[in-house]
């Protein structure tokens, strides 16, 4: 089995443009929230969000391709451009079959769809539709549209498992890459989901925070006055190759990835199961194939995602797993800043917990005040501040509708 390592890195989020962009803001603990800017929000339940800013879709492509791109493909082309070039990989040299991509998107261009089905709408239902139209909408785009723009013609797919895409794609990477199938994936996701359908879709559900008089700290996992989610946007990418081939070519490695597990919890498609017993058997998996031991993990990047129900359940398999080194292990939610991104989000926490191994820093859970006494926390929240700490080992956790579960590990890189 080939050893994997990370080699290049790339981050649009609602902290920044860019991965150092979004490690100075996780390190400050500077919320991304603000008023829903994209559309008129007045008679939304729900009037905030976490958005991208200042995002410039020709820094990446020229004006004919980004009209054949829905918003969610353009922030996956940035972030992919950015781990390539942080990587020093461009469009020349190695064998290109050898090449993949597996990028991600929980929901697709639902924005692209959305502006269609309006248009049909007021044209009194003439059926006239943008030829763009399937490419924008359809969530494996951002893999084949960043396949083309390098000319990787190896392994191409998207993953779609809602919040949970991203580190799925990045697990399927991952074992492509140590069975001999790849050289070099770019692995990720992307979304862009602030408008109107997503919206007031997740609100009829009451999955969004509707704390809009304090919108700036609506996202506090584990507090006891949580009441949703706080939606974000944006998109994660890493360079994932095997350490053969980044050592043939001189590469600089970030870290190495040596495990994931991945369950269902097959209970509700949307409550997770309320003991975390397959979230706690998503880590088991993932420790097992990466051969460590609890003891030796010294943070979790947690999935947490500040609503009512899904929190504990996290929490509690966190404890039963590691019951035994609860003492040294830190945990936190990077949510509380970022948003929730929800196809994208594993790929953005993956790049933040590579920042925490790669800078010796847990980025704080900022907005929690009164935890909530229902969870009978054991752990370190690492609450307000960020906190030095050497980190060898960490997992990503990203749990998505349907009851989908993944974890993944990564480590610091040693000869």
């Amino acid at each position: 089995m080939n050893r994997v390592v990370v080699t290049g890195m790339g981050a649009i989020t609602p902290l920044g443009l860019t991965v150092e962009t979004l490690r100075a803001a996780l390190g400050e603990g500077r919320s991304g929230a603000g008023p829903i800017t994209r559309f008129d929000a007045s008679r939304m339940k729900t009037r905030f969000c976490c958005e991208v800013r200042g995002f410039d879709p020709l820094n990446y492509s020229d004006a004919k391709e980004i009209r054949t791109m829905d918003l969610y493909t353009q922030y996956a082309v940035a972030a992919a451009s950015q781990a390539l070039e942080n990587a020093g990989i461009g469009t020349e040299g190695g064998d290109r079959y050898r090449y993949g991509v597996v990028f991600s998107s929980g929901i697709g261009g639902l924005g692209s769809l959305q502006d269609e089905i309006v248009k049909f709408a007021e044209r009194g239902m003439v059926p006239r539709f943008s030829p763009h139209m399937i490419v924008k909408m359809i969530p494996n785009m951002a893999a084949g549209v960043i396949s083309i723009k390098y000319d990787f013609r190896g392994v191409n797919f998207g993953v779609v498992s809602a919040c949970a895409s991203s580190t799925h794609a990045i697990i399927e990477a991952f074992n492509v890459l140590r069975t001999g199938g790849a050289d070099v994936i770019i692995a990720g996701g992307a979304e862009a989901a602030v408008n109107e359908t997503a919206i007031g879709g997740f609100g009829s559900m009451h999955a969004l925070s509707e704390n809009n008089e304090q919108m700036m700290t609506a996202s506090r996992p584990f507090d006891a006055t949580r009441d949703g989610f706080v939606l974000g946007e944006g998109a994660g990418a890493l360079v994932l190759e095997t350490l053969e081939h980044a050592q043939k070519r001189g590469a600089t490695i970030i870290a190495e990835i040596i495990g994931g597990g991945m369950t269902a919890d097959a209970h509700h498609y949307t409550l997770p199961h309320p003991e975390g017993r397959s979230v706690y058997h998503a880590m088991k998996a993932a420790l097992d194939d990466a051969e460590i031991t609890t003891q030796q993990v010294d943070y979790i990047n947690l999935h947490a995602t500040s609503t009512p129900v899904g929190d504990p359940p996290e929490l509690h398999a966190v404890q039963r797993v590691f019951e035994t080194s609860l003492d040294r292990l830190h945990v936190s939610a990077t949510k509380s800043m970022t948003g929730h991104l929800l196809g994208a989000a594993g790929a953005v926490e993956a790049v933040a917990t590579l920042l925490t191994i790669r800078d010796g820093i847990i980025f704080p859970t900022i907005n929690t005040t009164v935890v909530d006494p229902e969870i009978n926390v054991k752990v370190d929240l690492t609450l307000g501040a960020a906190r030095q700490k050497e980190v060898n080992y960490a997992l990503s956790n990203t749990f998505g509708f349907g009851g989908q579960n993944a974890s993944v590990v990564f480590a610091k890189y040693r000869k």
